[in-house]
């Protein structure tokens, strides 16, 4: 694994990794180093055949202020193409960690301002604290969420995106739960608990099934039902059926045993 200034890449020996926003002096805002830490460890991720699961988080108070304020600084003063780079440099970030072939998990604490609620949409699910406070804030400084808007759309709708993209309202993470951006909301001293308890369930499953079914429901998309799309479901199920982990997992429900991929409990 590289060495980061703005990142901390971490594997776990039961095969999953966390990815942590390590710019705590700065509430973790993005800058152009963090972005392009950030592609680079998500491409080591993707490289990386061990890993089942990735979890996304913030170092300290907050998950992500969103965009640096020295970085907007100097944005401003740079000419259209050159801000275009800067975006096509943002909008890979973003594809890539929504195109990640192994499930993502953010966890949010804190605030979750303009980009940061790209990272948490791109992400397969979210949890975060009652108390976090996220915010579409571009519009308070003339700008648009440009990049991440196809995202928070998947994430929470058409509707609650022009709500929040217009308005700038902040909201709690109980609200971001009713509206899709986060699974499920909890007390801030019981989520590191809670982290646990979801990454134990994503243990207890296949990983080649869930990069599949991650495969599946990508192409799934709204759920269109098309000739193809029935093709290559129909193909999907045959496929997994006769993979290793298909036969492991029939094999083990069958003889009532754990499957080899789920932890083992210690013998006493």
């Amino acid at each position: 694994m590289s060495d980061f200034n703005t990142l901390e890449l971490i594997t776990d020996s039961r095969g999953f990794a966390t990815l942590w926003l390590s710019r705590e002096a700065k509430n973790n805002a993005f800058n152009a180093e963090m972005i392009r830490e950030l592609i680079i460890a998500l491409d080591q991720v993707q490289g990386d055949p061990s890993l089942r699961f990735l979890v996304l988080r913030g170092r300290g108070k907050h998950f992500s202020a969103g965009a640096d304020l020295a970085w907007m600084q100097q944005s401003a003063e740079l000419d259209y193409h050159t801000n275009l780079d800067d975006a096509r440099e943002l909008a890979e970030l973003m594809y890539n960690l929504a195109k990640l072939k192994i499930p993502t998990l953010a966890v949010v604490q804190g605030a979750a301002y303009g980009g940061a609620l790209g990272l948490i949409s791109c992400c397969d699910m979210a949890i975060g604290a009652d108390d976090a406070q996220f915010c579409l804030s571009e519009v308070r400084i003339g700008l648009a969420p440009a990049v991440i808007s196809p995202f928070v759309v998947q994430a929470i709708g058409e509707r609650a995106a022009r709500r929040y993209a217009l308005t700038a309202e902040r909201f709690g993470g109980q609200r971001a739960r009713e509206i899709g951006l986060l699974a499920e909301s909890y007390p801030i001293d019981a989520l590191d608990q809670q982290v646990e308890q979801w990454v134990a369930n994503l243990l207890q499953n296949s990983p080649a099934a869930m990069r599949a079914s991650k495969d599946l429901l990508r192409e799934v998309g709204n759920g269109a039902l098309t000739p193809a799309l029935r093709r290559y479901c129909e193909n999907a199920i045959a496929r997994i059926r006769v993979s290793a982990e298909g036969q492991e997992g029939l094999r083990a429900f069958l003889q009532k045993r754990p499957p080899s991929w789920q932890p083992q409990e210690p013998r006493s």
